[in-house]
């Protein structure tokens, strides 16, 4: 497998204040003061207590990312040793987990005549640009999956947060499901839609990914806040349980700023997945009862974010790292680069 690497980026940029729905950069505490001071005030931060308080998130942020692929690695070996599966097969992906009209999307974009216009007959679109949704599971599968993170949940094995902005979920690549599952789902049947769809934001050549489950439950996580995400595309699969209310908005993309942007509401249904750019900004409004898991799969291009990080919006300067990482590669024909760019 091709080495895989993380930008420098990812250890000071886009720290999400959750108390103030706010996203920073830190380099210096006078640096940070002077960038983001007044906007905190704004947002009720009036204190030197409370501002000290945020300094304090801040670094222990930092300290978590920087610790961040040694921790996980250490959570996946002591999962494989202790943890025992409810439902082993869930971790295999078969034909039978998926929803037929997703097999017959991918049957289509696999064949010779496949084009965007005869790809956009078959699948539905979103009022938001660009937003596509279409069954990708059957409600069996979905059952038992959620019966095996539920099972996990409440198991004494280590969890890591999903990302800075999910406090409850689960990283798939550390409870086993990278290679037979995750891999597979992308590479057999992602890539023939996302190859169509998005080929002009690296959807024709996307060759890692960073997968996980969040949940969304009464007295947890509720909603999401207006976010774009690491990747050149993303799946966003509702698994269940039962819930109320909680669909996603979409604005514009990442460049536009927000008072120029007219967001649209998309509905979310169990066993359905949306399909979107990474840099497409979205969240998600809050449930009022009940809870939901969703799936999310951030698919990643090394050929587009080798020329410019989707978070920093640099040329990334690359740091040595494991797994998938940020989906970064080192060009062997560009002997100006370093090794050091990186966000999660």
């Amino acid at each position: 497998m091709e080495r895989f690497y993380t930008c420098s980026c990812f250890f000071r940029d886009n720290i999400f204040l959750e108390e103030y729905k706010l996203h920073v950069r830190f380099v210096s505490e006078n640096q940070f003061r002077k960038d983001y001071q007044n906007i905190l005030r704004s947002l009720g931060c009036v204190s030197e207590s409370q501002f000290r308080d945020v300094l304090g998130k801040i670094h222990a942020e930092i300290e978590r990312r920087q610790h961040y692929e040694l921790k996980s690695a250490e959570r996946a070996a002591t999962i494989k040793e202790i943890y025992t599966p409810l439902h082993q097969h869930v971790y295999y992906l078969q034909e039978s987990f998926l929803a037929p009209e997703f097999l017959q999307l991918v049957k289509y974009c696999t064949s010779t005549d496949a084009t965007m216009e005869g790809l956009m007959n078959l699948i539905q679109t979103e009022a938001a640009p660009r937003v596509f949704r279409f069954p990708v599971f059957r409600k069996e599968f979905c059952k038992d999956f959620i019966e095996e993170l539920e099972h996990f949940e409440q198991s004494d094995a280590p969890k890591g947060r999903p990302n800075t902005m999910n406090n409850y979920g689960i990283l798939l690549s550390e409870l086993g499901f990278d290679e037979s599952f995750i891999i597979p789902l992308r590479e057999v049947y992602l890539h023939p839609l996302t190859a169509l769809l998005y080929s002009d934001c690296g959807g024709s050549c996307l060759d890692s990914h960073k997968a996980f489950v969040v949940k969304y439950a009464m007295r947890e996580d509720l909603d999401l806040s207006y976010h774009y995400d690491n990747a050149e595309v993303t799946l966003n699969v509702s698994l269940g349980k039962e819930f109320t209310e909680g669909n996603l908005f979409f604005g514009d993309m990442r460049q536009v700023p927000l008072s120029e942007t007219e967001c649209v509401e998309v509905e979310h249904h169990v066993t359905e997945g949306l399909l979107h750019r990474g840099q497409h900004m979205h969240g998600a409004l809050p449930i009022s009862s009940g809870t939901r898991w969703n799936l999310i799969i951030w698919m990643r291009a090394s050929h587009e974010r080798n020329k410019l990080c989707p978070m920093c919006g640099k040329r990334p300067t690359l740091v040595e790292s494991d797994g998938f990482s940020d989906g970064f590669t080192m060009d062997p024909d560009d002997t100006s680069s370093t090794l050091s760019c990186s966000l999660t």
